[in-house]
């Protein structure tokens, strides 16, 4: 849906109830889609976080050595994932970044294990510059998975967003199903 305020796409934070609720953890639950990509210690980064739903429990997944960056262009997702990591004591373990909606903008030097780009890569306004960013955070040998929605993302769309993916540097290690979308599993 349109987003006045973000010109474009943009799930707005008013909408976030359904992006975050009971029914949709009986469908996708996080530790399904993300569990086997994660373990302790690691560096995550969740693209487009929105609410938390999947930050939360990558906190949890990464342990007290760990850290997930939770990045979101709207400040009032990023409040709300601040206020359920406090009630979970995950605060330590979670960095927000507000990011402007052109670019992601995390430090140069940050290197991820694992980095997630849940139903949001339609969502940018240039798809090839946001992966080419997403490269330059993902260490040699870590996995990015990246899933579209089947009911807004169309065959086509979705190929479109990732035919350039190994020109800018990707490999494609799988396709995995039950992800919740369209998917694609990547590494450098």
């Amino acid at each position: 849906m349109y987003n006045k305020e973000y010109k474009g796409d943009v799930c707005s934070h008013s909408h976030s109830f359904f992006l975050d609720n009971f029914f949709r953890r009986l469908i996708q639950h996080p530790k399904k889609i993300v569990g086997e990509y994660i373990k302790d210690g690691d560096t995550v980064i969740d693209l487009g976080c929105g609410p938390g739903y999947f930050s939360i429990d990558m906190a949890q997944m990464v342990g007290n050595s760990g850290k997930v960056y939770s990045v979101d262009l709207q400040k009032k997702m990023l409040e709300t994932v601040e206020k359920k990591a406090e009630k979970k004591c995950l605060t330590d373990r979670i960095m927000l970044h507000n990011c402007p909606q052109n670019k992601i903008g995390l430090n140069r030097d940050l290197r991820a294990d694992f980095i997630l780009a849940f139903y949001m890569v339609h969502e940018t306004p240039d798809p090839i510059k946001f992966l080419k960013e997403v490269k330059t955070l993902l260490k040699k040998g870590g996995a990015f998975l990246l899933v579209e929605p089947i009911f807004h993302v169309n065959k086509k769309h979705f190929h479109k967003i990732t035919r350039d993916i190994k020109d800018i540097g990707f490999t494609v290690l799988d396709t995995p199903k039950k992800k919740g979308g369209r998917s694609l599993l990547l590494t450098v």
